[in-house]
């Protein structure tokens, strides 16, 4: 797991003109949060935040106005809809050796049984528990030779050393869905066709 150290100051200015001067400066507002402390306003570095966001739950050690070091993982980041760049973030306070829940994106490889299956990611993450400074950047799973209707279960997924499952055992993570036949499609096209006559 990769770990970003990142240059972070207080701040005191809040509201949406406080944030708008911030982000011109390319810079991020965001809160840090968590083990009972009160909540920590912030100004984060817009670029190397955005590269340090890539990484899925990614290890974020804060210097903060050069005083403290905390360690931090994502929780939420609002981005613009339109334009793509960070609105805010929302980071939570860990300590090494503390487990924390988080959701580690699943990725499928292999090739499904011949017959133009549909692979369907019912989860695209699975929440699991690990260590914080030991969390999994994805997790894989093979799919190879898997027919329609088959499942791949929360249970089946091979989890590193120190790391659980953090929902149920029998939860689908990915299915395998049968291709839609064509001629269904041209059957219901006539049905609509002799409606329209009648």
């Amino acid at each position: 797991m990769s770990e970003v150290k990142l240059t972070a100051e207080t701040r005191t200015e809040f509201g949406k003109g406080a944030a708008r001067r911030i982000r011109r400066d390319n810079k991020v507002p965001g809160v840090l949060y968590g083990h009972g402390s009160d909540p920590l306003h912030l100004t984060l570095p817009g670029h190397e935040l955005l590269l340090a966001l890539r990484t899925p739950n990614v290890l974020i050690s804060l210097d903060i106005d050069g005083k403290s070091n905390e360690l931090a993982i994502p929780k939420s980041v609002q981005r613009d809809p339109l334009k793509g760049f960070l609105e805010h973030v929302d980071l939570q306070l860990v300590k090494r050796g503390e487990k924390v829940t988080v959701e580690v994106p699943v990725h499928a490889e292999g090739e499904l049984a011949p017959g133009g299956n549909l692979l369907e990611h019912v989860l695209n993450a699975l929440p699991v528990e690990a260590e914080a400074t030991h969390i999994p950047e994805s997790l894989t799973v093979s799919v190879e030779g898997l027919e329609a209707g088959a499942s791949v279960l929360a249970k089946d997924i091979a989890l590193p050393s120190g790391i659980s499952l953090a929902v149920e055992d029998d939860t689908v993570v990915l299915q395998v869905l049968q291709a839609q036949v064509e001629e269904a499609v041209e059957g219901e096209e006539t049905e609509g066709e002799e409606v329209a006559e009648a």
